[in-house]
């Protein structure tokens, strides 16, 4: 060791000098790889499995240490001028605050991982405050690294930030927009990942696969994928199905158009023609024994049919709706259950349908209601009743053909 010193203290000094720095990088080479290529991949079973974040965390905190080795150890590279020392200290310690910073965001990004893994985090999700955090850290980073850079105190870069706070502003004006709508979103309960919207200004409509500080991004139900501003969700008006869907049923809203000029009293052979119907039954006989009360109570010694109570066909076909939809095995029992009329129009008479199915599935709902009103429709002429569509060309040729 003696002859290696007396060797190297006869050298030159520029050979002492690039010595010296080839010393200390490799020194600095040799103790990174043993961090991140041996303890790290010996500590890496005994890390989180599921997760390679938390081994970036570490990586990069790892780095620390062979730039400490370079930002103390160039002060004792002989005959090295203090420019260049300075330099070197200055530029590792700045790759030394970029470190730790990168640490940290890895470190917050492992957190939300892990965090995101409780069923709580589908209803409070806190992915926008992490980014939050992340550029709060950052940007601390960057004026640390500048401030060491330039060789000044920080406070100095702080100070002057009062004259660029407009500027900062509209640079970050997305972002303070955006971190507000996280706050509503998250404190109302407005939106939960794995909710349906529908929001018609964004072109959106399907479910919900991420919510991030700026963007939420939404998968719609051609499998595309509509990113929608955060703020936007706040701003403009957005339809979340999740109400239905815990509710365990799906709306059915829909109408069948009945030609007017078939809307008639019912004969007496019809009604008992009609009785043959089951679900018919008990109604035909309830309000026949009401209506023959009334007639007899207030038309005592008349016999104009005119003035008299009775059965219409669609009053008839409405009772068997109800009752067909009552029986449907498929509809929600504890829903709103209505056959209303809605005002009719050259269209027609619309009878509306108003129900809930006892899924919420889409294939199952859709399959429900076409079968509901595949046999509405077909029953409708049983009642000497016939829907109403606009005249076609084959109308038209029938016409011709008939002069």
């Amino acid at each position: 060791m003696e002859q290696f010193t007396e060797l190297f203290a006869t050298q030159p000094p520029w050979v002492q000098s690039v010595a010296g720095l080839f010393g200390l990088f490799a020194a600095a080479i040799i103790v990174n790889y043993v961090l991140k290529y041996i303890i790290l991949r010996a500590a890496a079973p005994y890390l989180d499995a599921k997760s390679q974040t938390i081994n970036k965390s570490a990586a990069w905190l790892a780095t620390v240490a062979p730039l400490l080795i370079i930002s103390n150890g160039i002060w004792a590279v002989p005959n090295t001028s203090d420019q260049i020392r300075i330099v070197i200290a200055n530029v590792t310690q700045a790759m030394i605050v970029l470190s730790v910073a990168m640490a940290i965001v890895k470190a917050l990004t492992y957190a939300n991982e892990v965090y995101e893994r409780l069923p709580t985090s589908r209803n409070r999700p806190i992915k926008g405050f992490v980014q939050v955090v992340k550029i709060l850290v950052l940007c601390g980073a960057a004026i640390i690294v500048i401030s060491v850079l330039i060789d000044e105190s920080p406070l100095l870069l702080l100070s002057g930030l009062g004259a660029v706070t407009a500027v900062l502003l509209l640079v970050f004006k997305d972002t303070i927009l955006s971190l507000v709508a996280s706050v509503q979103l998250t404190t109302n309960d407005m939106l939960r990942v794995g909710d349906w919207i529908t929001m018609s200004s964004m072109d959106a409509d399907g479910d919900v696969i991420d919510i991030s500080l700026h963007t939420v991004k939404v998968q719609n139900f051609d499998k595309t994928i509509s990113t929608i501003p955060t703020h936007r969700l706040v701003s403009d008006a957005f339809q979340n199905w999740r109400g239905m869907s815990e509710s365990g049923g799906r709306r059915i809203k829909r109408s069948i158009v009945l030609d007017q000029n078939s809307i008639r009293f019912l004969t007496d052979e019809e009604v008992l023609e009609l009785k043959k119907f089951k679900m018919l039954k008990s109604y035909l006989a309830a309000k026949r024994e009401e209506i023959a009360e009334w007639n007899a109570r207030e038309l005592s010694g008349e016999d104009a049919p005119v003035n008299a109570r009775r059965l219409t066909n669609i009053g008839t076909l409405r009772a068997y709706m109800i009752a067909y939809l009552q029986w449907h095995p498929r509809i929600g029992e504890n829903f709103t259950l209505l056959v209303r009329q809605l005002p009719s129009g050259p269209q027609g008479l619309p009878i509306e349908i108003y129900c809930f199915t006892d899924t919420t599935a889409w294939n199952e709902y859709e399959g429900i209601q076409a079968d509901i009103f595949d046999h509405l429709m077909a029953i409708v002429p049983e009642f000497d009743l016939k829907l109403f569509q606009e005249p076609t060309g084959r109308d038209f040729a029938s016409i011709g053909n008939s002069d």
